[in-house]
């Protein structure tokens, strides 16, 4: 029997909403081979452009552009919404955090802007994280049975939010966003990583992580030259990932490579992001927002370079394909030739790539209010059985 808890993390993502009565429906990407993009379109705060491309047998990126409402209220805050989800073990976590997180925000924001006419703020972005994070391991603990591979699930989440003039970055995991922004000394556009990594192989992750569990001297373990959370995982936050965070499903039936020797009394990952806010200020050109499979390839300063210097049609995929040569190169390989390698074998070659590029305008970045289209575009159009048109 098919439960309904299995249809939501088995829906697709990437097909665009109609929550909204004046949403438009902006699914106009096209497709070259495994690689899918969105050129160009706006948003409430100016531009934008996406791209994903595929390289495990079935994607596991997932990624979302929301523009218009932030609250469940017309009347509310208007703004620009970017989420970028990586997902590990399989494509569930990512895709239940695609359909979920975002409507999270909205009925928080919702709430809060009726009851005490809040707006934006960070704490509704926590609340909005961690109410997802339940929410997922309520559905693994009722597919516990007959799906118990979905504990080993998770994603690093990567949100981006401009509400009122400022900008709002939240992230659990390794994705990573860079601003683009303007010297006005030199008139150069210098790259600055907006977000905090939380990836075993930062001394300050294991730090962090040895300050939460000091009588775990198994906590961080190097395996292989790669520093790992207790051998297995190297990213220390995520939404999913129930094994490592509640002992009941760290057991039979799951899989026994997949656990845990040692019990554990507390989360061993959190789902915790790190926040940053700050102004939108005119000098902010732009945002690179990208899965860690771009930044394997590409520095933040190379990427900013390469959107600074290009045409804005296209840019995502441009960044895209400057990390798919370099990937090509480092295998002695021409693009030309790695376009051929299809999906899963790919994977010996690149990650998943996903990025989103936000151009901004600081007088539209000010405003309350908005009257132009709303947009909702998911980005992953692949199923197990290729791309879906």
């Amino acid at each position: 029997m098919v439960t309904a808890g299995f249809m939501r993390i088995v829906s697709p993502c990437w097909k665009p909403s109609s929550e909204a009565e004046n949403s438009t429906k902006d699914s106009n990407g096209r497709f070259d081979g495994l690689l899918w993009h969105k050129d160009f379109g706006s948003h409430v705060n100016g531009e934008f452009s996406m791209a994903v491309v595929q390289a495990n047998s079935l994607l596991e990126d997932h990624s979302q552009l929301e523009s218009g409402p932030m609250g469940s209220l017309d009347n509310g805050p208007h703004g620009t919404f970017v989420g970028v989800y990586d997902g590990h073990g399989g494509p569930e976590t990512a895709r239940f955090v695609c359909n979920n997180l975002f409507k999270n925000i909205k009925t928080i924001l919702g709430a809060a802007f009726t009851s005490q006419n809040q707006g934006m703020s960070a704490d509704v972005i926590m609340k909005a994280f961690l109410a997802t994070e339940e929410e997922f391991l309520s559905l693994v603990k009722e597919l516990w049975q007959e799906k118990p591979q979905i504990a080993s699930v998770g994603s690093c989440c990567l949100v981006g939010v401009i509400c009122s003039g400022y900008l709002y970055i939240a992230n659990a995991g390794d994705s990573r966003v860079v601003l683009g922004k303007l010297d006005n000394l030199d008139k150069t556009v210098k790259a600055i990583q907006l977000s905090s990594e939380h990836n075993a192989s930062y001394e300050s992750v294991r730090e962090e992580l040895q300050l939460r569990h000091p009588h775990d001297p198994q906590i961080v373990v190097l395996k292989h030259k790669v520093w790992r959370v207790k051998g297995i995982i190297q990213v220390s936050r995520s939404i999913g990932d129930a094994y490592l965070k509640k002992t009941e499903f760290n057991k039979a039936p799951l899989l026994a490579k997949f656990r845990v020797r040692e019990p554990f009394e507390k989360p061993i990952m959190t789902a915790e992001p790190s926040i940053l806010v700050q102004k939108v200020v005119p000098e902010d050109q732009f945002l690179i927002f990208a899965s860690d499979g771009l930044w394997e390839h590409l520095s933040n300063q190379e990427a900013v370079d390469i959107v600074n210097t290009s045409s804005r049609h296209g840019i995502a995929k441009k960044l895209v394909k400057a990390a798919l040569c370099e990937a090509a190169k480092k295998r002695e390989m021409r693009y030309s030739d790695l376009k051929k390698i299809d999906r899963g074998v790919r994977r010996h070659f690149h990650d998943d790539i996903t990025v989103v590029v936000l151009f901004l305008d600081t007088h539209l970045a000010s405003r309350n209010t908005y009257r132009g289209p709303f947009i909702s575009i998911k980005g992953a159009g692949y199923s197990s059985s290729g791309i879906e048109h």
